[in-house]
Parts: structure tokens; C-alpha cells; sequence
């Protein structure tokens, strides 16, 4: 009995991953941003003003997350703040439905996605400081990587089901199956792209039920009196001892940007082609689809050059690939292919962004993995979960910065292609900072 209550429970905080995963494939990436520029007209304006947006949101995580994460790490009452950000999570998805054609606020558009992003970022927080709970330290490993494939795997199902059914093309009026838009929603007034926000929230709200079945905070865990200060007092203490692990804070350092710069690519990517190469909401979709295929399926094979080679080699293989192709990205659009003048209407350049989803999927998804048996190496064994919560922390800390930087380079510029340069960048600083990483941390030293 006692093992079937642990499969529940480990089933259960699965999905999390499945309902929350909406939010970043239907809403950052592959149908609301590419709608939202359709309603500014303007790819460029577009790009600034979701850059902003996500920056701002990203803001407030970074400021905020170092606190959550002392209260996670206390044990007391996770389920209720999890109850609470998931509130976030659907009011901020479900009001997108008021982004309407000729009745858009960009503002309060705006305002609404970083509610709902702060709601899954910081219940994200939360869910994760469960994982201990879940097995002994041999299996935990697995389970989280279980985890993220399931919620890829939600991901997935979502889009499809939102290409076939509801999200129509501006010209036709008609999904990627030729259907009108499900529920008799009015392709007119763009009722199914717009349904997006609400099928995310409804999304969440149906698959989460699972989850606050199935999964309890450990009884006898409540938060101590003044646990919230000593928790943060311990992380500025360790944080003013990470020169002393010369191999652990260069690849914390590392990660912080190379990963804020593959989420830069994954946030932009839908924006980036409708305003570069005027695709649809449907056109996008598809290019999610095969982003996610490929990312599923190399993260598998992934898996295996890491296991024979070790993390350090895969992730500097994955950095140069995506450097790779971003440079190729500012490169490439509508009228030239890496500097090489096309005949009109050529599709050459639908072609290479087909093959730069995949290849971002796929390399994104093995930087993904291998950076956490990094993680593993780098760790100090008896300092294991302290070592992951500053890795979670380096990966908040600069959250605004990628989208940030791409806002205000698109600003100054007018130009979407400019806007996006500074990826590369970031990439590059991650590259460099990868040399002064020990591929077995500093107890190899």
C-alpha cells in the first residue's frame, strides 16, 4: 500500500510538468506571440514589446525567487502557496482571451501574460522543492527526468490540439486540419487563436487536479520561526564562499548565461519568424511541433554521448551548435540566404528555419539534460541540494537579461533581425566562461 501511495504521489507531481507546460509552448513561443505581433503589424514593435514584457516578469522572479526559495526550503505550507500561484497562473492565461483584433491593449495584454508567467515560475519553485520527498537519492535523478519528459510530451499534445482545432489563419480563417475553429468560435474576430489563453488556463486547472490529489507536504513540516531569514542569511553566506570552488561558480556562472540565452531563442523564436518572414500563427505551430519532435528525440541520444563522454564535451558541442545557429538566424531572412540574394518568393528561407527549429530543439534539449549531471559533478556530495538550489538561483538571477537585451536592441534599431544579435553574445560569454570548468569539479583539483 505504502508503494502504490508513492507512485501516486510521484505521478502526481508529474503533472505539474504536463499542466504547466502550456504556458511556455502555447503562450511565450508558438501561438500568442506570433498572434501578437498579427496585431501590431509591426514585427520589430512586436519583438521590443515582448521582450519588455518577459523582462519585466523576469524582474520580479529574480528579486523574489531567492525569498521563495528560503520558504520552499522550510518546508512549511508549499501546498498553499502552490494553490495561490497557480491562481496567477489561470487568471494571467484566461484574460489573453481580451486581446482582441481592434480592441488591443498592448499594455494590459502585457500585464497579464507576466501575471500568469510569475505564477508558474514561482509554483514551479514550490513543486520542485518536493522532488526529495519523492524517493531515496539514487532515484531522484530519474524521477525528474521523467518528470520533464512527460511535461514535454504535454507540451506537444497542446499544440497539436490547438493547431487542428482552434487556431486559425488571419487569410483562410481555417486551422491547420482546414477546420473552422472548434466551439463555433468566430474566425472573424480571431476567437480561436484567441482561445489559446483560455485553453492554457483550463489546461492547468483540469491537470493539476491530479496533482493536489495525489501529492501532500510531508507532515510535520512547518516553518520555524524566523526560518525565512535564517535561510537567507545561509544563502549570502554561501554565496560569498563560492570563490572558494573555482570550478563551481565559473560553471555557475557559465549556465546563467548560456541558459538565459537558449531561453532568449525559445521565448523569440515564434515572434522572430512571423515578423522576419511574415509566417502565420498555423506556420509557427508547425515549426514548434517539429522543435519539440527533435528536442524529445535527442535529448534520448543525448543522454547516451553524456553517459560515454561525460557533460562537459556535450554542452560545449550544444553552445557552439546554437551559436551557430543564431548567427545564422540574423543572417537569413524573406529576400537573402546568409548574405546570398533569392529570387522572389523562395522558400529557401522557410526551409532553413524549419531546419533551425530542429536543430534548436535538439541541441536545446541535450544542453538541457547534461547541464544537470554537470550539476552532479560540480556538487559537493554532502552539499548536494544547497549546490542545486544556487544552480536554480543562477538561472533566475538574469532572467530579464536575454529579453531585456532584445528589447532595447530591436528599440534602437527598428530591426528584428538586429534585435535578436545579442543571443550570440550571450552564448559566447557562457563558451568562454565553460573553460575554467573542471569536467569533475573542484574535488578533482
Amino acid at each position: 500500500m505504502a508503494q502504490a501511495g508513492l507512485r501516486r504521489r510521484i505521478w502526481g507531481w508529474f503533472f505539474f510538468d504536463w499542466a504547466s507546460q502550456p504556458y511556455n509552448t502555447l503562450l511565450i513561443t508558438f501561438i500568442f506571440a506570433p498572434y501578437v505581433k498579427e496585431l501590431m503589424g509591426d514585427g520589430s514593435r512586436a519583438q521590443a514589446a515582448w521582450g519588455f514584457g518577459i523582462a519585466a516578469a523576469g524582474v520580479v522572479i529574480a528579486l523574489l525567487a531567492p525569498v521563495l526559495g528560503a520558504l520552499a526550503d522550510t518546508g512549511g505550507h508549499r501546498m498553499r502557496w502552490i494553490w495561490g500561484f497557480s491562481a496567477l497562473y489561470v487568471v494571467g492565461a484566461g484574460m489573453l482571451w481580451f486581446a482582441a483584433p481592434g480592441d488591443f491593449d498592448l499594455l494590459t495584454t502585457l500585464a497579464f501574460f507576466a501575471l500568469g508567467l510569475i505564477g508558474m515560475e514561482f509554483a514551479t519553485i514550490f513543486t520542485n522543492a518536493m522532488l526529495p520527498d519523492l524517493g531515496p537519492p539514487e532515484q531522484i535523478g530519474r524521477i525528474s527526468g521523467n518528470g520533464w519528459a512527460f511535461g514535454y510530451l504535454g507540451g506537444l499534445v497542446a499544440l497539436v490540439l490547438m493547431l487542428g482545432f482552434f487556431a486559425e489563419s488571419a487569410e483562410t480563417g481555417r486551422t491547420f486540419l482546414g477546420l473552422r475553429p472548434a466551439l463555433g468560435l468566430d474566425p472573424e474576430a480571431r476567437e480561436g487563436t484567441r482561445f489559446v489563453g483560455p485553453l492554457t488556463a483550463l489546461w492547468y486547472a483540469v491537470f493539476m487536479v491530479p496533482f493536489f490529489l495525489w501529492v501532500r507536504d510531508p507532515r510535520g513540516k512547518g516553518a520555524p520561526p524566523g526560518a525565512v531569514r535564517k535561510a537567507l542569511s545561509g544563502l549570502g553566506r554561501t554565496l560569498r564562499h563560492l570563490p572558494r570552488s573555482p570550478s563551481l561558480f565559473a560553471y555557475l556562472a557559465s549556465s546563467m548565461f548560456y541558459r538565459d540565452a537558449l531561453n532568449g531563442m525559445y521565448a523569440f523564436g515564434g515572434i522572430y519568424a512571423a515578423g522576419v518572414l511574415d509566417w502565420t500563427v498555423v506556420d509557427t505551430g508547425v515549426f514548434g511541433i517539429i522543435a519539440i519532435v527533435a528536442g524529445a528525440l535527442f535529448a534520448w541520444l543525448g543522454g547516451k554521448a553524456d553517459a560515454r563522454f561525460g557533460p562537459k564535451p556535450v554542452i560545449t558541442g550544444c553552445i557552439l551548435v546554437l551559436t551557430f545557429v543564431a548567427v545564422s538566424i540574423v543572417l537569413v531572412d524573406r529576400d537573402t540566404l546568409y548574405g546570398i540574394p533569392l529570387p522572389e518568393g523562395s522558400a529557401a528561407p522557410d526551409y532553413a528555419f524549419w531546419v533551425f527549429g530542429a536543430v534548436i530543439g535538439a541541441a536545446g534539449g541535450v544542453l538541457q539534460a547534461a547541464s544537470r549531471t554537470m550539476m552532479c559533478r560540480q556538487a559537493d556530495p554532502a552539499r548536494v541540494t544547497e549546490a542545486f538550489g544556487l544552480y536554480a538561483l543562477a538561472g533566475k538571477a538574469t532572467s530579464f537579461l536575454a529579453p531585456a537585451l532584445i528589447g532595447v536592441a530591436t528599440a534602437a534599431t527598428g530591426s528584428q533581425r538586429v534585435g535578436v544579435s545579442p543571443i550570440i553574445g550571450l552564448f559566447v560569454i557562457g563558451l568562454v566562461l565553460l573553460l575554467w570548468v573542471n569536467p569533475d569539479g573542484d574535488r578533482a583539483e
